[in-house]
């Protein structure tokens, strides 16, 4: 008979492990306590898990670090964790993906701070002692423009676009709002029959049609209508923007009866993708270089822009050696271009439509604006005109061939762009014959 002395003391039982603990399994059968009172409409959807069918899958479950002791479980806080079908783990009926929607996160992120940005560009004052604070914020938004412009990495397949080959002598992009006009200009201009109804979106895709005009084949896009916030791709705003980038004209179809709302909402768009309207391209040297710091001059007198500004908005774009030579008087979005470098300068008509609908009063203000026709397709009123002036601002040449000893041909001309030289003709004629060209006769 044992001594008492050597006897072990009696150990208290183990309560039951938290359900997941990388304890042993709980018991089976309904849990202790209030909760088994409960009714089982009032059953919390998490007693699914009290019968684990061992302890790893508690293991994988538990969202707590191994080993760390002291932490309620989930039942107690409330909390309701399950596992999803791609590892992560399911609050709720939300899931928490660890790669779930970043592209369209990000895409908000630098919305958000495109937002902030020019709300503080709005409610700042513009005098001296605030346009570098100015200068570093366009300088900002611009990089944040052209972020949210490039395609995303992550996504594997290609935006659908409007696969158009560019033909004639010139092409020009029809743009404007949804029910301006564009469809039943382009049929009224060319022999294409674009489809015209009194809804919005009658468009979707791009539509091209020829104009003839002086010997010319002038290519005409109707293009789908865009909407405000087309920059950042609604309603297929970056194709409608993309195709618009390749044209040499831009005609913006403007509704007469809406006033200038239209314009300003259009410009903003088109200027916030790089496309500049009715501008030349900034008379700026920019070249960046290896070493040698920040050279900065300038040939006139500035008014603008200064040199520590200028320093300061190549720091911004992370610049620290380069050369910069002003020979005019810019302001910092013009330098902003420059550095950018993927600008677009191409004329623009602003074309107003209906103006059967508005008082003579209105059509005389509209048309003495500079850049601008004022036409009604649907009485076919200014057509003709408008015609003068697209050719006017494609700024197209012809040019008659003849042969020697007869008269000139001026049936079938040579269509040749502003600036063009002989060099250019010879080469419309044949490849041949500019190798063996001798001279020229005014």
């Amino acid at each position: 008979m044992r001594s008492p002395s050597t006897e072990s003391p009696a150990l208290p039982p183990t309560p039951p492990s938290c359900p997941l603990s990388p304890g042993p399994a709980p018991p089976a059968g309904p849990r202790p306590g209030p909760a088994h009172r409960a009714s089982p409409a009032s059953a919390h959807p998490a007693a699914e898990l009290m019968s684990l069918p061992s302890t790893s899958a508690a293991r994988t479950l538990n969202p707590r670090a191994p080993g760390e002791r002291g932490r309620c479980s989930p039942w107690a806080s409330g909390a309701r964790w399950s596992a999803a079908a791609d590892g992560s783990r399911v609050q709720g009926s939300a899931a928490v993906s660890p790669a779930g929607a970043l592209g369209s996160a990000a895409a908000m992120g630098i919305l958000e701070k495109i937002s902030e940005i020019e709300k503080e560009i709005a409610r700042t004052q513009k005098n001296k002692a605030t346009e570098y604070h100015l200068g570093l914020l366009k300088a900002k938004l611009a990089k944040y423009r052209a972020q949210l412009l490039e395609p995303s990495k992550s996504s594997s397949s290609k935006g659908e676009g409007f696969d158009v080959m560019k033909s004639g002598d010139a092409r020009v992009a029809l743009i404007g709002f949804p029910s301006v006009g564009k469809s039943t200009f382009l049929s009224l201009m060319t022999s294409t029959a674009s489809e015209a109804a009194s809804y919005e979106f009658t468009t979707l895709t791009c539509i091209p049609g020829v104009i003839e005009y002086k010997g010319a084949n002038i290519q005409l896009l109707d293009l789908p209508g865009i909407i405000e916030g087309a920059a950042q791709g609604k309603g297929r705003g970056r194709q409608v923007i993309a195709v618009a980038r390749t044209a040499d004209v831009v005609i913006m179809m403007l509704d007469a009866t809406k006033g200038e709302v239209q314009r300003s909402l259009l410009e903003k768009e088109l200027e916030s993708v790089g496309i500049r309207l009715n501008k030349h391209k900034p008379n700026i040297y920019f070249k960046p270089k290896k070493g040698g710091g920040i050279s900065f001059n300038s040939t006139v007198t500035l008014t603008q822009c200064s040199e520590k500004l200028v320093q300061l908005i190549l720091h911004e774009y992370k610049i620290f050696n380069a050369e910069v030579l002003f020979r005019e008087d810019c302001s910092p979005d013009e330098f902003i271009d420059v550095i950018v470098g993927n600008r677009v300068y191409m004329p623009c008509l602003y074309v107003y439509n209906k103006i059967d609908q508005i008082s003579m009063e209105e059509v005389d203000r509209l048309a003495r604006k500079p850049d601008s026709v004022v036409i009604s397709c649907g009485m076919k009123l200014n057509l003709d005109y408008l015609l003068e002036m697209l050719w006017e601002y494609l700024a197209l040449t012809c040019i008659y061939t003849k042969k020697r000893g007869q008269r000139p041909d001026f049936t079938d001309a040579i269509i040749l762009r502003k600036g063009a030289s002989v060099e250019h003709v010879c080469h419309r004629i044949h490849r041949s014959l500019a190798s063996q060209f001798k001279h020229a006769c005014g």
